[in-house]
């Protein structure tokens, strides 16, 4: 696949690489997440002041760099590289998303809020009794007068503990399965009636399970229209989802690169144990794994601004692949490695529980190739 980068993605790349070099080493990851606060506000800033991230696919009229889906790419893909716990996904991709496709009336001041670093996210989307179907919803929002009131639970909140804010998915009419009657809603993480049971995740974020108890809401709260927004919430989706895509790129390289070093040093035999041919054509079956995704990757990215079905078939099916891919690269890697692997000191035991848990993240593999199938052949997903 031919896809060439301008000469401005190209230095917003290597000028991300280089500070996360600098600043982001495995070491310094590590006692990060396990500070108390679990993620280091002074990176964020750096984010937005030093490197001008968090603004680099926003409009120039809120402060951004109006770049799009191939930057949005090239920073997720060395946020992977380096395993950012920080919630870029949540504030920028997620929130940013539904803010520049929705345009509510605090739009404009929310963006710039995300590009100064002032304002950070996260996506109350997923129910216990809802899995893969973002439409399956509990949680409610009730009409009161010009606003609303929201009850109800989420799960596995990723980026929570961290967030002044929340993008929070209710029904406002309908029955519980309906596609109708969905909305969309921006919510003080701090509000009154909001609660959080926060916990660590296995790949060093941290979450926490959010309940919402007569949450009062005003009418600006509401992100596109009352009651039909599950175009929007599938459209930012996608989006999130090809955005993890290309994180579990730079998780990828790093799995294929580490094991490949790795097996140079180890010795069996008196020599490295590189030098068999079983483990090489291992290594060459991961590295032809990691090359389909990332193929698949780009090519997803590019049909993101396409029509929905094309759009969707094109995340889906490279989400298929990473999803095989996660789990082949990772297994090896770990395999190759021998019990050591596994433990907290190395690396690739990390990059190997972030590649697991992208595997699930937005749908699993099995959701994505029946989703696949649905809109091709026309049969449910």
């Amino acid at each position: 696949m031919n896809f060439s980068f301008t000469e401005e993605q190209t230095l917003l790349r290597d000028s991300l690489a280089s500070y996360l070099s600098d600043h982001y080493a495995f070491e310094q990851r590590r006692a990060a997440i396990k500070s108390a606060a679990g993620w280091r506000p002074q990176v964020w800033k750096a984010f937005a002041e030093d490197l001008g991230i968090l603004g680099a696919t926003f409009p120039e009229d809120v402060g951004g760099l109006g770049g799009g889906p191939t930057e949005q790419l090239v920073i997720m893909e060395e946020l992977g590289k380096a395993l950012v716990v920080e919630p870029y996904l949540a504030t920028v991709v997620i929130a940013g998303g539904f803010l520049q496709r929705a345009k509510p009336a605090a739009a404009g001041d929310l963006l710039g809020r995300i590009v100064a670093g002032q304002a950070t996210f996260a996506f109350a989307y997923a129910e216990p009794q809802g899995r893969y179907c973002w439409h399956d919803l509990a949680t409610t929002a009730r009409k009161d007068g010009a606003g609303y009131v929201l009850n109800g639970m989420k799960a596995v909140v990723v980026g929570a503990p961290w967030a002044s804010h929340l993008i929070v998915t209710a029904r406002t009419g309908g029955a519980r399965r309906d596609q109708g009657g969905v909305s969309v809603f921006i919510v003080d993480a701090k509000a009154p009636g909001v609660a959080m049971r926060e916990y660590p995740t296995v790949d060093g974020a941290r979450a926490a399970e959010v309940s919402f108890e007569n949450v009062k809401l005003g009418a600006e709260a509401l992100i596109g229209p009352e009651g039909a927004a599950l175009p929007l919430i599938e459209a930012v989706i996608d989006e999130a989802t090809a955005a993890v895509c290309a994180e579990a790129c730079g998780v990828l390289r790093r799995l294929h690169e580490g094991t490949v070093d790795y097996t140079k040093q180890r010795k069996q035999f008196g020599q490295p144990i590189s030098q068999f041919q079983v483990l090489q054509h291992r290594m060459v079956d991961m590295f032809i794994a990691f090359e389909q995704s990332v193929s698949m990757t780009y090519m997803a990215h590019v049909r993101l601004v396409e029509a929905a079905a094309e759009r969707a078939k094109a995340v889906s099916a490279a989400k298929v692949q990473i999803g095989r891919a996660c789990r082949f690269v990772g297994q090896n890697a770990i395999q190759l490695h021998g019990g050591m692997g596994m433990t907290d000191e190395m690396a690739i035991g990390h990059y190997f529980k972030r590649a697991t848990m992208i595997e699930a993240q937005f749908g699993n593999t099995d959701h994505h190739l029946a989703r696949y199938e649905g809109l091709s052949f026309g049969k449910a997903a």
